[in-house]
């Protein structure tokens, strides 16, 4: 059975990073096959884990709507999307990666969120884990493209807003009732401990977070040098708290 993962917070809190390092810590335990999910519009989960998108659903959707298709005979529009969409599909050792990319018109990602749930359900069965990297804030709720979800991590930086954007996601996936095993909060890039105003807005949402992962230079530096956050060191701080985390939810 498949189990998945989605990642989701505020902007700029570091959601990729962890996406990545979460999707580090299955590969080095040998729990593959895995499929990473990029459904951040503005998607840069390839380059952190050092795979190259040709193609998203997004490119492909626009293509099969600009072009004059010859659909081969006895196939419907439908089918033959789908077959394009094999085309979005990065492969590698263990790992693949589906893109969901930008929409048909501008700030238009509706359709490709449809299209990226429909097409990821069907790929799901073919692999053990399943790790979704979303767009900042809450759109990808309210499209109920992140469903159907083992883990939830909600993901903020070290401020106050940014544990408001959990509250308010939290209150969402509630009104929703999305089907969802499990919600955990996560603080990044926290530079030695919570600022008593961070844990008095936590205390103030009813939030307590699963894991803290302090500043790491390390992980700054491989983000610089366009370095995949797949070949982070073990002694890296951010990698043994990511670690911490992926032990205790996979062995609840």
């Amino acid at each position: 059975m498949t189990f998945s993962i989605a990642v989701a917070g505020k902007g700029g809190s570091g959601k990729t990073s962890t996406t990545t390092l979460i999707i580090r810590y299955l590969i080095k335990n040998n729990l593959m096959p895995v499929l990473a999910i990029d459904a951040d519009a503005n998607a840069n989960l390839g380059e952190s884990i050092g795979l190259t998108t040709k193609h998203t659903v997004g490119s492909i959707i626009a293509s099969f709507n600009d072009e004059k298709i010859n659909i081969p005979p006895g196939m419907t529009k439908e089918a033959y999307l789908e077959y394009r969409m094999n085309e979005t599909i990065v492969e590698s050792k263990g790992l693949d990666l589906l893109t969901m990319g930008r929409g048909e018109g501008a700030e238009c990602y509706c359709y490709p969120n449809l299209i990226l749930r429909k097409f990821a359900d069907s790929l799901m069965s073919n692999y053990k884990y399943v790790v979704m990297d979303n767009e900042a804030g809450m759109e990808h709720l309210s499209r109920r493209t992140t469903n159907n979800i083992d883990v939830l991590l909600l993901v903020s930086n070290h401020s106050v807003k940014g544990i408001r954007t959990l509250a308010r996601i939290k209150s969402l996936v509630d009104e929703l009732k999305l089907n969802i095993g499990k919600l955990l909060v996560i603080i990044n890039m926290v530079p030695e401990e919570l600022a008593p105003s961070v844990k008095m807005e936590l205390e103030k949402v009813n939030l307590q977070p699963a894991v803290i992962i302090p500043v790491d230079e390390a992980l700054i530096q491989y983000d610089l040098d366009y370095k995949s956050l797949l070949d982070m060191p073990d002694d890296s701080i951010a990698v043994q708290a990511v670690d911490k985390l992926m032990k205790d939810i996979l062995k609840a």
